[in-house]
């Protein structure tokens, strides 16, 4: 069984790429599951407050769902042509504290994905993940490339996905991503 932890970085309601992983967990194929976290509650990154209080829960919750995790996936939003800060914030914890970085991430077999209302779908978001995924030291997968751009019209106003072909595309994606997993 290969365990793959999802993770998207919208904290939207009907987000589109919430959307796409619960749309990923449904398409993986026999012998794949991808288990669905979430950054909600994820505070905001402050060194003294983890000086003074530690890692706090939900962050060590996601860190123990990576350990457990053959792989992550991470579907991603673009914010004015980069990572959403809420999503950075969320690995940057994560990676905290630094002596972590190794064990939890590195090696680690990492793909991103993502849907945008834009044309050009999640292009220079999924571009800036490549120095945090090679700083954390995880293996980033370039075997696929999903880019959902009009993402407003392939998803129903609660955020499924309902295009068949990308839900084809994504089905392909996943598929390899786990082939390069089991790899």
């Amino acid at each position: 069984m290969t365990r793959i932890l999802g993770l998207s970085g919208s904290l939207r309601r009907g987000s589109f790429n919430a959307g796409l992983l619960r749309a990923a967990a449904e398409l993986a194929p026999a012998g794949v599951t991808i288990d669905i976290g979430s950054i909600r509650d994820v505070p905001l990154y402050d060194a003294d407050a983890e000086q003074a209080e530690g890692i706090p829960a939900p962050v060590q919750a996601l860190k123990a769902s990576l350990l457990a995790a053959d792989g992550l996936l991470l579907a991603t939003p673009e914010n004015n042509n980069s990572i959403p800060g809420v999503f950075k914030n969320a690995i940057d914890w994560m990676s905290r504290p630094a002596s972590d970085i190794a064990r939890h991430f590195g090696g680690k077999p990492v793909a991103v994905i993502g849907a945008s209302p834009g044309a050009f779908g999640t292009v220079m978001s999924q571009a800036a993940w490549l120095p945090v995924l090679r700083t954390l030291g995880t293996l980033h997968w370039t075997g696929g490339r999903l880019l959902v751009g009009r993402a407003g019209s392939l998803f129903d106003a609660d955020g499924n996905l309902t295009d068949e072909a990308i839900r084809e595309r994504l089905r392909d994606f996943v598929a390899g991503f786990a082939a390069f997993i089991e790899r």
